[in-house]
């Protein structure tokens, strides 16, 4: 989930990445929340050639689920795990779907 040393620098037009500012905006929040989900080492921000803090879309979407349950009374740790193994398991039945189909198409008779 987090930003991977090897990765933590994006350029401008790579790929749409957000201020924190206009992250938080999209959000609805502040920069102090996104700070604390960094903090909570939910989301790392990408750096932009200059330095600056962006976020992508996938962050967004990350951070969008782990306010929702902060609104909902969530202390943000825990808001963070959850939001880190329910990305695990969507990720791990992604996985397993694509597993099924390659196995079904090299092997149809194992699908029946």
């Amino acid at each position: 989930m987090t930003a991977d040393d090897s990765y933590d620098r994006l350029d401008d037009d790579d790929y749409p990445a957000y201020t924190m500012g206009r992250a938080a905006d999209m959000l609805g929040t502040t920069p102090n929340f996104l700070r604390a989900l960094g903090e909570a080492r939910l989301i790392t921000p990408l750096r932009s050639e200059g330095g600056h803090r962006r976020y992508s879309r996938y962050q967004l979407r990350i951070a969008a689920r782990a306010r929702e349950l902060v609104d909902q009374g969530t202390p943000i740790e825990a808001a963070c795990r959850i939001v880190i193994l329910e990305d695990q398991l969507e990720e791990a039945q992604r996985i397993n779907a694509e597993h099924r189909r390659t196995a079904e198409v090299t092997n149809p008779m194992a699908a029946a």
